[in-house]
């Protein structure tokens, strides 16, 4: 088999091999173009991601930097994405990030990693696997996600997690490593700060959403 055949079977391969290396940095090259884009240029951010991105729904945002193994190749965006600053998508396998997932500043999210075997890894050779983000999702800020993870949707990472293990949907996780805290439940419909209490205009629109039938205020 080659590495490229390696890489993409998620086994053990040389990810500086000539092969990989020749397809891998034209793609870092279009991503140091991008890093340098105008923050305001939201078309040319735009077209980085349609044109280099595995997949890009509609209405998605990522402000720089933005760093990636592969340039963003290999991610898989829906729509209606932001991305705070300082996002890093360790993009050797391949990375799906569902609708209306919101990334904190300086989120990791990693796909490649390195046998433990110290003979192998003398080598630098690595493997890869993918990472799975389910719609509405809040990653906090400083969340490192692990190779192999699924993060359900609607969850909510607090900031600072190390998320090593799969987090069901529904569910409030945080820590090192990352635990389900809670359900989201009722308590989340009447209160979004400690006692602080929805009020009423977004109790209304919380009505629609979930009617379909939802607008912004």
């Amino acid at each position: 088999m080659t590495h490229t055949e390696r890489m993409k079977a998620g086994m053990i391969y040389d990810p500086g091999a000539d092969e990989i290396m020749s397809v891998q940095i034209p793609y870092q090259v279009k991503l140091r173009e991008f890093n340098a884009l105008s923050q305001t240029d939201y078309a040319g951010k735009e077209k980085y991601m349609k044109e280099v991105f595995a997949e890009c729904g509609e209405n998605c945002y990522i402000e720089l930097p933005f760093y990636a193994n592969w340039g963003g190749r290999h991610v898989h965006f829906g729509s209606n994405i932001y991305a705070n600053f300082g996002l890093t998508l360790v993009d050797d396998g391949e990375i799906f990030v569902g609708d209306r997932v919101l990334f904190g500043p300086h989120v990791t999210v990693a796909t490649a990693n390195h046998p433990v075997n110290p003979e192998i890894r003398s080598k630098s050779y690595q493997y890869n696997k993918d990472v799975h983000i389910g719609r509405n999702v809040w990653i906090g800020a400083n969340t490192v996600i692990v190779p192999g993870v699924t993060i359900g949707e609607n969850c909510v990472i607090g900031a600072g997690s190390v998320v090593t293990k799969d987090i069901p949907p529904n569910t409030v996780a945080v820590g090192n490593p990352c635990r389900v805290l809670r359900e989201i439940g009722d308590r989340d419909d009447e209160f979004f700060y400690k006692e602080e209490i929805i009020d009423d205009e977004m109790k209304e629109m919380i009505k629609e959403i979930r009617n379909g039938s939802a607008g912004t205020i």
